[in-house]
């Protein structure tokens, strides 16, 4: 985790998509034994919205069932 924090922070890879939003501040982070599991887990919260995001950052995950889009 370090390794990648760094290499996002000193703006190793200029494609990358944190490249032009630094400096960075990392909020959340979670282990996983498996990398897939990582993998797929980052996918999904990709898709969440900013409530749900904000949840899991503040430790909030009672709340993730009840922050599902709307779509109207």
């Amino acid at each position: 985790m370090e390794r990648r924090f760094t290499e996002h922070e000193t703006g190793f890879n200029r494609q990358c998509y944190t490249y032009k939003k630094r400096p960075l501040e990392l909020v959340f982070h979670e282990r996983f034994e498996d990398v897939n599991q990582a993998i797929a887990f980052e996918k999904q919260v990709k898709g969440w919205n900013r409530k749900k995001k904000e949840a899991i950052i503040n430790g909030q995950w009672e709340l993730l069932p009840g922050l599902y889009k709307r779509k109207m």
